[in-house]
């Protein structure tokens, strides 16, 4: 088991920042099962896959400005196979044009499902 959020960090900061969709897919074989479940909005059903995900990628960075990232809020949390991750979008030093949090579950190492928490802001430092 991973003991550290780090696949969580790698997850938000290096797949979903990245804007070379092949590198990207690259980057899941090492992060997420080939088996992903990605849950946008308790709506909708889930993503499922690298290549789902990578395209719904694709389309959301195509609606940001190219100066849009993903930055950290604070430090991630993990609890057993359950990780934590809270996360602003926009430029830089700018007003931020989005927050939320992430909830991924891991199994054998990788990300096996992935929950966005749009708006809602963990703060796991304090705890």
């Amino acid at each position: 088991m991973d003991t550290t959020a780090k696949l969580l960090e790698d997850s938000l900061l290096r797949i979903w920042n990245d804007r070379n969709a092949e590198n990207r897919l690259a980057l899941m074989n090492d992060i997420y099962t080939n088996d992903i479940a990605f849950y946008e909005t308790n709506e909708g059903p889930a993503i499922v896959g690298h290549q789902a995900i990578n395209e719904l990628i694709s389309r959301l960075q195509a609606g940001w400005p190219a100066t849009f990232t993903f930055e950290l809020l604070g430090p991630a949390g993990i609890n057993h196979h359950v990780q934590q991750i809270s996360w602003r979008l926009g430029e830089s030093g700018a007003q931020a044009a989005a927050t939320g949090s992430d909830i991924a579950i891991v199994n054998d190492g990788k990300i096996a499902s992935l929950f966005l928490f749009l708006g809602v802001d963990i703060d796991v430092s304090a705890a």
